[in-house]
């Protein structure tokens, strides 16, 4: 368990240790900070247990991610703000249902993907949106509170916005794209509806892939306010594609890039592939 996560104090450590008890379920609960969450859970997938992740998609990310390689089942307490694969994956969101998911569920074989040797659960991306994660965390370095970080974050990455020029090979096609950023997901994404943003399956095998079109600021405010309502309209639409690899090629000889919400450096080509069926996820009986 993130030892963030939550509300300040042992409030959350208590209420899962209630649930936990209210289902007979024993397990032991380890509180760590943030950087040691990895050898925590590499530890634990040692000694042969399930391993369950107390936390928001960046806990989740990373234990999930030690738990695909080392072949352990997995489950999520969902703790955190938007719960990205919880929900795409079909984890309650209610801590009592989500331990009785733990206790009284199935494991089902879910997909996990990699970039360059570093697994993911959600998403990968490279452009736009880097920038705004990079100022975000220099903003709450400062004291500033999440969202106020992130509105701050979205300014300054507007006003230093830049496209970028990339080589993909996708499907054993080259397209050469202008872009203000490259989004690759793990699964496939829904792009239009009420439902934008959610995957339709983390089963299939396959990346979503998203280009946005080469556009000044003006439009690419648009562009992400249409996606945040669920209206990506003809005038506004994002180059589509699902593979189960994808290489991006740059000029730089290192590119910086959000992974499920943490910021990495990599060396081109950036080569993107799913690994199907690869983790043992604890989720809801029918």
């Amino acid at each position: 368990m993130n030892e963030g996560a939550g509300s300040s104090g042992d409030a959350p450590r208590r209420r899962i240790e209630d649930a936990l008890t209210r289902a007979t379920i024993a397990a032991q609960i380890e509180v760590v900070p943030g950087p040691g969450i990895a050898a925590a859970a590499v530890r634990a997938a040692a000694q042969g247990h399930t391993i369950v992740a107390g936390g928001g998609d960046g806990t989740v990310s990373t234990v999930g991610s030690v738990a695909a390689q080392a072949g352990a089942v997995f489950g999520v307490l969902p703790l955190g703000t938007l719960n990205h694969f919880a929900r795409d994956a079909g984890v309650p969101l209610e801590l009592d249902d989500a331990v009785n998911a733990i206790g009284r569920g199935r494991v089902e074989a879910l997909d996990t993907a990699e970039v360059n040797g570093r697994r993911f659960l959600n998403n990968f991306s490279i452009g736009f949106y880097v920038r705004i994660v990079r100022e975000r965390e220099r903003q709450q370095q400062r004291g500033r509170g999440k969202w106020p970080a992130f509105a701050l974050a979205l300014a300054r990455a507007w006003v230093r916005y830049r496209t970028i020029t990339v080589r993909l090979e996708v499907d054993g096609k080259t397209l050469v794209r202008r872009t203000p950023f490259v989004f690759i997901g793990n699964g496939v994404y829904q792009a239009q509806g009420l439902e934008v943003g959610t995957r339709t399956s983390l089963q299939g095998g396959m990346l979503s892939i998203y280009i946005a079109p080469e556009c000044g600021r003006l439009d690419l405010v648009a562009l992400s306010a249409r996606a945040l309502a669920g209206r990506l309209t003809p005038d506004v639409t994002l180059e589509a594609f699902t593979a189960p690899q994808v290489t991006i090629e740059t000029a730089s000889p290192r590119v910086a890039a959000a992974l499920d919400g943490e910021l990495i450096a990599l060396r081109p080509p950036l080569v993107c592939t799913v690994h199907r069926g690869s983790l043992k996820t604890l989720l809801p009986s029918p």
